[in-house]
């Protein structure tokens, strides 16, 4: 139990109404969970608007709401706290009752269209083989040491957030490495952090859906750089043209990375084959597991971060070279001369570059089958886009079903048709069923042939109609590739 009073501390508030002395058991946002002597903070969501459920929280025996707008009803007892922004208050508060873990490990998050994964992925690897307690929230999963629990969001509400930082500082964690999305900053879900440092891997079209536009994108990007405090690090992609606007206005130690650029951390790429990447940094030539320019980014990220957290070069490079990345992430299947590659690529930059990366390191006289589809209720701008980059870097394409969730899956496939020419037609198949388009696309390989699959990675599940149903890309194509080498 903690005072009111206490787990306020540094909230905007607009005015107050009661016990301030109340103690306050449990922080609960859904009405649905409500218990006695819990604080219900009243959260605007996207879909619900946690003003409309004060009352059944009340009857359920909250003793304390925290919300934007008072309601009509007061009632005697119950302590009222008007603040500025509920959503906010709720990361500040969660902090304060956790104990403001964050003031007692190293938090560093990373934001970006693509790579947000694979860095904090790699981060939490290095750090673990150097030696120290290390957590991780990631998209694919969330760690405290080795211990690991699943993830339902790129980055979890507000309440989770403090709570799996109290239990990573429990269990002796000094590190942490997180993914931050764009939704999550907008719904201060990361409200209440003091962050070591920030990093910025790179932006492209998505998530205009919610955004709206671009502008207002790159607008919640920012957002996290320019609430750093003084005393944490900003780390950008400087090739990327928005990553030094990330830095205008931010009060963090400015901190570049680059391939192209003058950098902090400049990076060369050696040579890059299906086996793996080699890099020059810093003049020295290190072999890496992970292929493609854009894991040279990430690298480089991650080479960067530990650097600035006082990591001795050296042993950071030595320790990244036989590190293999995120589960999801350019992985690679072969059997019978075939090579399946699965990755998580659902944005038109991500698959332009894991179709770039597939075509420099190939031969050129193998064929390159591209498995692809867009998420249903998602943003419907970049469907045609998708199609058109895998028409473009690809010998065959199949546009298949990703997650429909409440769209028709045809619908979404006609979106995708849109972004195709005519003559581009003709190596292209259209089949709604997504195991039948992999089963497709390995029927239509010979010897030496890619395949792609792009679009789910990690995932585990297809959803449809709200119902998510167990189907895994790597888990489907090695069963089938295995039948096509026995039938062969």
């Amino acid at each position: 139990m903690k005072l009111l009073k206490d787990i306020l501390y540094k909230v905007s508030l607009t005015s107050t109404q009661g016990n301030m002395e109340q103690k306050v058991g449990e922080l609960v946002f859904d009405s649905r969970k409500v218990t006695p002597d819990c604080a219900f903070v009243a959260v605007a969501g996207t879909q619900v608007d946690g003003h409309d459920y004060i009352d059944s929280a009340l009857k359920k025996g909250a003793k304390v709401i925290v919300c934007e707008r008072l309601p009509q009803s007061i009632q005697d007892g119950v302590t009222y706290v008007e603040v500025v922004d509920s959503a906010r208050a709720l990361g500040i508060m969660a902090s304060n009752f956790f104990g403001n873990p964050s003031d007692k490990i190293k938090v560093v998050a990373v934001t970006g269209t693509n790579g947000k994964t694979t860095t904090v992925t790699l981060l939490h690897q290095l750090f673990v083989a150097m030696g120290y307690s290390t957590g991780l929230l990631s998209t694919v999963e969330n760690k405290i040491n080795e211990k690991v629990l699943p993830a339902t969001h790129t980055t979890p509400d507000a309440l989770s957030v403090q709570r799996l930082l109290r239990q990573m500082v429990d269990e002796g964690c000094i590190y942490c490495f997180m993914e931050a999305s764009s939704h999550a900053i907008v719904q201060e879900r990361i409200a209440g952090l003091k962050l070591a440092g920030a990093v910025f891997t790179n932006i492209s079209h998505d998530h205009l859906d919610y955004h709206g536009t671009f502008d207002e994108y790159i607008k919640a990007k920012k957002k996290l750089f320019d609430e750093l405090p003084k005393d944490s690090f900003a780390l950008v992609n400087a090739d990327d043209k928005r990553g030094l606007v990330m830095l205008q206005n931010c009060k963090a130690t400015h901190q570049t990375f680059a391939l192209k650029s003058a950098a902090d951390f400049k990076a060369k790429i050696l040579s890059n084959t299906l086996e793996g990447l080699e890099l020059d940094i810093n003049g020295k030539s290190i072999w890496f597991r992970l292929i493609g320019a854009f894991n040279a980014y990430n690298l480089l990220a991650v080479y960067g971060v530990a650097v600035l957290l006082g990591e001795e070069e050296e042993e950071v490079l030595r320790e990244l070279s036989v590190i293999r990345g995120a589960k999801g992430r350019f992985d690679r299947i072969s059997k019978g001369g075939v090579t399946a590659i699965v990755d998580y690529a659902h944005t038109p930059d991500a698959l332009e570059n894991v179709l770039k990366t597939i075509n420099q390191v190939r031969t050129g006289n193998e064929q390159l089958i591209t498995v692809v589809g867009c998420g249903g209720n998602r943003d419907k701008t970049k469907r045609p886009s998708m199609a058109k980059i895998a028409v473009k870097e690809s010998d065959k394409v199949i546009l298949t079903s990703d997650n429909p969730r409440f769209e028709d899956p045809m619908d979404i496939l006609r979106d995708m048709q849109a972004g195709i020419g005519p003559s581009e037609m003709r190596k292209t198949l259209t089949i709604e069923d997504r195991k039948e388009a992999i089963k497709t696309a390995v029927m239509l390989c010979q010897k030496g042939d890619i395949i792609l699959i792009a679009g789910k990675g990690h995932e585990d599940y297809q959803e449809i109609k709200g119902v998510k149903h167990h189907f895994d890309d790597a888990e489907t194509v090695t069963e089938i590739l295995n039948q096509f080498t026995t039938n062969r």
